[in-house]
Formats: C-alpha cells, sequence, structure tokens
C-alpha cells in the first residue's frame, strides 16, 4: 500500500473515532433529566478546574526568582481576570492579555 492512502486511511480512521467519542455523551445522555447528577456536577465544576490547570501549566516555568520575576506574566494574567470580570467576553480577555504581554516582554522587560 502506498504512502499517500495509509495516509487517507489513517485519517479516516481518526475521524471515525473523533466523531464517535464526541457523540457517544449525547447518544446516552440525550434526555437532560435523566442524566446522572456526578455527570451534571462534573459539568459544573470541569470547566474551572480545567482552566486552573491551564493556568499552572503556562506559568511552570516562569522563575520568580530571575529577571523578571514573573512581573510580565502576573500583569498579563491580571488584565486577563480584569477584562473577564468586566467584560465577560473571552475572546477580549485572551487577546488583551495576549496584548499586554506581548508588550512587556517585547519593549518593556527586553
Amino acid at each position: 500500500m502506498n504512502e499517500p492512502m495509509m495516509a487517507a486511511i489513517a485519517i479516516a480512521i481518526m475521524s471515525i473515532v473523533t466523531i464517535l467519542l464526541r457523540e457517544t455523551p449525547f447518544l446516552i445522555f440525550h434526555d437532560p433529566e435523566k442524566t446522572p447528577k456526578i455527570i451534571l456536577y462534573l459539568g459544573d465544576i470541569l470547566p474551572e478546574a480545567i482552566i486552573a490547570m491551564l493556568i499552572i501549566y503556562c506559568l511552570r516555568t516562569v522563575s520568580i526568582v530571575t529577571s523578571p520575576f514573573g512581573i510580565p506574566e502576573a500583569l498579563a494574567c491580571a488584565i486577563v481576570a480584569v477584562l473577564q470580570y468586566w467584560k465577560e467576553n473571552i475572546i477580549l480577555s485572551i487577546v488583551g492579555g495576549t496584548a499586554v504581554y506581548m508588550v512587556l516582554i517585547q519593549l518593556v522587560f527586553v
């Protein structure tokens, strides 16, 4: 079998598996009143837990004992939190925090 054919088969298999994984919860829990409470509870708490894990992962290499002491990262995180609290717009928060961080590391903390 040639290489493009193997790639096409691999992509097809990955697509089918992805679709099945994403559709399975909707097939199992199609009636919201029959959804187990633990699933509803996990649906409430997991987004915040995942965001917390992503923040920890992103900040894991920041050094607070060497220059710039994590100041750009702390300011960017603060901007994201303030924008999210103020405007409740995730795109604005992410873009604002990223812009502030890039300006700080490119122009201020060179």
